[in-house]
Parts: structure tokens; C-alpha cells; sequence
């Protein structure tokens, strides 16, 4: 009895643990559920803000993206500045005088053309008949183009007739007379062409040996500084044919994208072994372009410091250096950029340095085809003309060096309306350069300071830039800013009285 009694209490016993772990197993379930309905309905929540708020961002960093992009490539305001050539009231017709000068112009493409605009003024200054230029064949391209080859030679004579009078040769019977041989000075201002007048008392030709530099850049005739302008941008409009091609290629950039940097790199031998700037380059690279510039009789310097020249800032960007300085200024990979030069020093294997950065790069070669440019072949500064018709209309044109293409590039954009030019501030370039390099600097660092350092040198209007204090003569002649480089007062200015 008790016994029985007993295993009816143990059953009853198990029963209620049996219900109590039960309840609570089903308990625990149901909070469980609970809490996954409440984390589905969490997620779900922030799934529906992100859809909701997700397109707004993609606007924000798209316009984020926009405006950084913009401010990249558009050009610095002019301020209300616009091309003035129109000669003063004072300004007279040009006289016909039977006396005439003849001119062999020195030099590449641009060095002739800045030459010829100053052998315009000169010829109207000393009253004199100018017959066409002679161009040089003997530089360093052995280019045999004649005037007309290169320039419209109807047009600059018709365009200049109010302010020279210009003809196609010398009269046969004057052949034959003796000539004054003249090579004048450089950077010579009015008073000495006026005193270069007493050569007619003696002779009724004069010739003239070298066109470059042959003008003063600052303190002339406004009439005459807008001669040279008229000259230069005006009556020196390349052949129909360099004009037609440059349209068709400049035509075919566009089609590649809607924006594209024209890069001057000006990595080509005969410049590396000019500057005497052999950095990057091997034993036998160095040795070839120091035995070249040992044998160019006309360059005066034959031992060069390669190292101090570099830090001087006086050698050209390498292709990496380039490279690197577009990174630094935020321009992305896929920027189209035409390369406007010669042949680069090192071929491939240097311009990989470039590419690896900068995929999209393209030469004329690329973009015309071997029939359009077989005409040009061999003709150097022909070509150079197709270089410098897409430079001046590119949306950025960077030069690695500042030479004769660099400069009346430059001036060229200036005088249309201060189109983006950035000119690296080589110096401190290479400062911040070689301290990335050597470790001291972080990239993020390296960017903000190459910024910082060109933030008012993309081609914003200034006035030319004088000669240091204390510079006098000739020596701050050789100092100033070139006038073709940047023709502002004279030639660009806010008056409607000189606009032409």
C-alpha cells in the first residue's frame, strides 16, 4: 500500500517536471520567434531606407564628382579681357619705297614664326620693302619647306598690306647688287633700328642674317607691339593644307572623348642634349647626347652639369615625371592626351613610363592616316604646325619645358581668351619629386603640395613679367618675359577701341 503510494507520488512528480520543462521549451520558442520577427523587421526597415535614401547619395557624389571634375578643366576667367590689334589713330598707311630687305629666318617651326613677326615690325619701323622669308633648312630637323609649304603666302602678304609692303622675291635687277649683311642685335628696341636707317644711304638691299629675338619685348610702340600681333596671330595662318588636316585630327580627338590635355613633351634628343639633362638615363644614352652637343658647333655650352641643371629646374619633365604631376593635379586615368612632340628620346620603353599612367595617349601618327601624312613626311616643321593647331585648341595644354612652342603656345591661348595652360613650376617639382621618392613625403601629401604649389599657374590674365630690379641693357632684355609669350597689355585689354 505504501509502496503503491509511493510510485504514484514519483509519477506525479515527473509529470509536473515533464509540463514545467515543456512551458518553458515553448516559451523559449516563442520568444525566440519574437525577437527574429523583431531583427527581420529592423533589417527590413534599414533595407527600405537605404533603398529610399541611396539614390539621393549617388546624385550627391555625382554632383561632388562633377564639380571637381569642372573645376579641373575649366579655364581661369578673363576677366573681360579680349584680343585688341586695331592700330592707334595716329597709325598711317605703309609707304611704297623702292628699297627692300631680305631675311634667312633661324631655328624650328615657332622660333621662325616669332622671327618673322618681328621682321615685320622691323621692316615697318625702318620703312622697307620685306620680301618673303627664306626658312632654315640646315637646323637641326632638315626640313626643306618653303615659305608657302608652310604658311598661306597670299594671305600674310594681302592681310599685312595696310601695314608693310611685301613681295614674293627681290627684283631681278637687284639681284645682283651688293648687300648690307647684317646680323642685328638681339632684343634691340626703336632706337636702334632707327639708327639702322643709315644702311640706305649705301645700299638699296639689306639682308638680314637671323630673324630670332631681334625685337625688344617691353618699351615699343604700342603700334608696333600690335603689328607684331597682327603678324603673328593674324597674317601667319598656316598653308590650306596643314590647316585642313589639323581640323580633320583635331575632329577625331573630339570623337574620343569631350576633353583632351595637348601635351607638349618635349623629350626629344635634340633638347635632352642641348640642357645637358641625362637623369634617368643610362651610361650610354648620357654619352650619345654629350658627344652630339660636343659636335653642334652653334651651341656655345659643351660641359653641362646634368644634376645642377635638374635642380635648377632647368631640364625638361621625363614622361614619369609627367605622369606623376597629372596624378598629383587629379586628372584620372582615362583622360585622353595627345602628345605633341617628336620623336621621345628612348622610344617606347620611355613612354611606357607615361602609359603605365596614362593609357589613353595618342600621336598625330595615330590619329591621320599614312596617305594624309605622307605629304608631311620629312617636312618637321610642317608637322610641328599640325602639333601646334591641336595645342592651341585643346580644353589644357601642359608643356614639360618652357621653349619656343611652349612659349607662343602659351601666348597664342592667352591672346584667345586665357584657354587653361598649366606650366609646371619645375624647380619645386622636382624638390617635391625626389622627396616622394626618397620616402619623406606621403602621396596624399605629395598632391596637396602640387596643387598648392601651380595654384596660379594655369594661364590666368597677367601683365608680362619684367626683368629682376637692378637688371639693365641687354641682360634684362634676356631676363624678361617673352612679349609672344604673353602679349597683355598691349595686345589683349579691355578697351573696344582696339578690337580687330
Amino acid at each position: 500500500m505504501v509502496n503503491h503510494r509511493g510510485h504514484h507520488s514519483k509519477n506525479l512528480s515527473t509529470f509536473r517536471n515533464r509540463k514545467s520543462s515543456f512551458l518553458s521549451f515553448t516559451l523559449y520558442v516563442i520568444i525566440l520567434f519574437a525577437l527574429s520577427i523583431f531583427i527581420f523587421m529592423l533589417y527590413s526597415k534599414d533595407i527600405l531606407d537605404d533603398e529610399h535614401n541611396t539614390p539621393l547619395l549617388r546624385v550627391e557624389n555625382s554632383k561632388h564628382k562633377q564639380l571637381l571634375e569642372n573645376q579641373l578643366w575649366e579655364a581661369p576667367s578673363s576677366h573681360g579681357l579680349h584680343p585688341c590689334v586695331k592700330p592707334t589713330s595716329k597709325y598711317k598707311a605703309a609707304p611704297v619705297l623702292d628699297r627692300y630687305m631680305t631675311v634667312r629666318c633661324n631655328g624650328g617651326l615657332n622660333q621662325m614664326r616669332t622671327g618673322i613677326a618681328d621682321m615685320v615690325a622691323v621692316a615697318r619701323i625702318m620703312n622697307t620693302t620685306l620680301v618673303i622669308p627664306q626658312l632654315d633648312k640646315s637646323s637641326f630637323w632638315q626640313d626643306t619647306s618653303t615659305f608657302s609649304d608652310i604658311f598661306d603666302e597670299v594671305h600674310f602678304i594681302k592681310s599685312l598690306q595696310q601695314d608693310v609692303r611685301i613681295v614674293k622675291e627681290l627684283p631681278k635687277e637687284l639681284a645682283s647688287l651688293p648687300r648690307a649683311r647684317k646680323h642685328f642685335t638681339s632684343w634691340a628696341g626703336l632706337s636702334y633700328y632707327e639708327e639702322m636707317m643709315e644702311l640706305w644711304k649705301d645700299h638699296q638691299v639689306i639682308h638680314v642674317a637671323k630673324s630670332d629675338a631681334r625685337l625688344a619685348n617691353n618699351y615699343l610702340p604700342l603700334d608696333i607691339q600690335r603689328l607684331r600681333c597682327r603678324a603673328l596671330y593674324h597674317a601667319l595662318r598656316f598653308s590650306p593644307s596643314i590647316e585642313s588636316l589639323g581640323k580633320k585630327l583635331m575632329e577625331r580627338l573630339r570623337s574620343r572623348a569631350k576633353r583632351y590635355i595637348a601635351l607638349h613633351l618635349r623629350y626629344e634628343k635634340d633638347m635632352l642634349s642641348f640642357t645637358g639633362c641625362t637623369y634617368g638615363l643610362s651610361d650610354a644614352e648620357s654619352e650619345e647626347l654629350r658627344v652630339m652637343r660636343e659636335k653642334t658647333s652653334h651651341w656655345k655650352i659643351k660641359n653641362i652639369n646634368s644634376t645642377e641643371q635638374r635642380i635648377s629646374g632647368l631640364c625638361p619633365l621625363t614622361p614619369m615625371e609627367v605622369g606623376i604631376f597629372l596624378q598629383a593635379l587629379g586628372f584620372p586615368r582615362s583622360t585622353l592626351i595627345y602628345i605633341a612632340a617628336g620623336e621621345i628620346y628612348g622610344g617606347e620603353r620611355r613612354l611606357l613610363e607615361l602609359t603605365s599612367r596614362f593609357p589613353n595617349i595618342v600621336f598625330k601618327e595615330m590619329l591621320a592616316t599614312q596617305e594624309e601624312l605622307r605629304t608631311f613626311s620629312n617636312h618637321a616643321s610642317q608637322t610641328a604646325a599640325l602639333d601646334y593647331i591641336i595645342s592651341v585648341e585643346s580644353d589644357v595644354f601642359i608643356p614639360s619645358h618652357s621653349g619656343n612652342m611652349a612659349r607662343a603656345v602659351e601666348g597664342h591661348r592667352r591672346f584667345l581668351g586665357h584657354q587653361k595652360t598649366i606650366t609646371p613650376d619645375r624647380k619645386g617639382l622636382v624638390e617635391l619629386l625626389d622627396k616622394l621618392e626618397a620616402g619623406l613625403l606621403e602621396v596624399s601629401s605629395f598632391s596637396s603640395l602640387v596643387n598648392q604649389l601651380h595654384k596660379n599657374r594655369f594661364g590666368a590674365p597677367r601683365k608680362r613679367g619684367a626683368a629682376p630690379l637692378g637688371i639693365k641693357g641687354r641682360a634684362r632684355s634676356r631676363l624678361e618675359e617673352s612679349f609672344y609669350q604673353n602679349p597683355y597689355p598691349e595686345c589683349i585689354c579691355k578697351s573696344e577701341t582696339g578690337m580687330r
